[in-house]
């Protein structure tokens, strides 16, 4: 390889510039999409605070937002909540900020970083919040004058379209749905430990992203990177529990639509493998039903014990060193 393809290799990767592997077909939904969200906010905005200022910075705001919903309508910074609660939340700060330090150089940076703030610690990151607690600042009389309206007229109205569009529009095409929640992709058929014969390759993610046809809100090499210490941690422990006990909580370790969570609602003191175990799944597929299977059947399954924490499980203490 030449000096010269190393150099452009390099400055490729400072730039952050990835392959795009979405069809061309893809591409133009997307814009398609972007163009009928943002004709229903356009309209509602025009309609609240005229053709002013005002009304060209919360367009700006939800255009953003347009991106996300149309583009990557699977990602975590599209899905409903985040765009609910980052614009409210991001909306009902900046409209504070202003009435506080209507004056002030900084109100406009005050209101965009305790949005950023806000948004993390509620869990609905929205990059486009942003830009609407900074139109609550700088959006000028108009929107000065709206006070705490400016949370529900215009921009709950301007949430409401756009997410109505979204909904609407990517209900149209097979491989999209928003939320993300309803989408429904082809599950692969499982395949055994033993069945397997080659390892997961650089080749086989820019494959399998290709025929994913849509945009993913992550770098190759950062996937690669999470799926190789998924791995490394889940070689630590290859072992089924020793007990199962009612009360407990226990993963079948697996990835994607086949991951499962079970609690034992009732079991046998004793150590019978043909004991009968009550459960039910809290987690993952067929989730909220309930089953009733032999000890040994249970413990064939589990991978490992798992414990609820700060929103997401997490292998127990004595399952491996970590």
């Amino acid at each position: 390889m030449s000096h010269h393809s190393t150099l452009l290799q390099e400055c490729r990767a400072l730039l952050g510039l990835e392959r795009n592997t979405t069809s061309h077909a893809e591409k133009l939904i997307s814009g398609l999409g972007g163009l009928v969200g943002m004709l229903a906010v356009y309209t509602i905005s025009v309609l609240v605070c005229g053709k002013g200022p005002g009304a060209v910075l919360l367009v700006a705001s939800m255009a953003a937002s347009a991106v996300l919903l149309f583009a990557v309508p699977h990602g975590a910074l599209s899905q409903p909540w985040a765009v609910i609660g980052g614009h409210l939340l991001s909306a009902f700060i900046g409209v504070t900020c202003q009435r506080l330090f209507p004056d002030a150089l900084w109100t406009g940076a005050l209101a965009v970083g305790l949005a950023i703030t806000t948004m993390h610690y509620m869990r609905c990151i929205h990059p486009p919040g942003g830009a609407t607690a900074l139109g609550a600042v700088i959006g000028g009389a108009d929107v000065h004058a709206l006070g705490y309206l400016y949370v529900l007229t215009p921009i709950l109205l301007n949430v409401a379209a756009i997410m109505t569009a979204a909904v609407l529009f990517n209900s149209l095409f097979s491989w999209r749905r928003y939320p993300a929640h309803l989408a429904r992709r082809r599950k692969s058929k499982p395949v055994k430990p033993a069945e397997r014969q080659f390892e997961l390759t650089q080749e086989d993610f820019a494959a399998a992203m290709e025929q994913l046809d849509s945009y993913v809100d992550i770098t190759a090499e950062s996937l690669t990177e999470l799926l190789e210490l998924a791995k490394q941690h889940a070689e630590k422990n290859i072992t089924h529990p020793e007990t199962i006990l009612a009360g407990r909580f226990y993963s079948n370790g697996k990835l994607g639509n086949l991951w499962s969570i079970r609690q034992v609602v009732d079991a046998s003191e004793g150590d019978d493998r043909k004991d009968r175990v009550i459960y039910k799944v809290l987690a993952g597929a067929e989730a909220y039903e309930t089953g009733i299977c032999t000890r040994d059947e249970f413990r064939q399954w589990a991978r490992f014990e798992v414990l609820p924490q700060n929103g997401r499980w997490i292998k127990t203490a004595g399952t491996d060193s970590a």
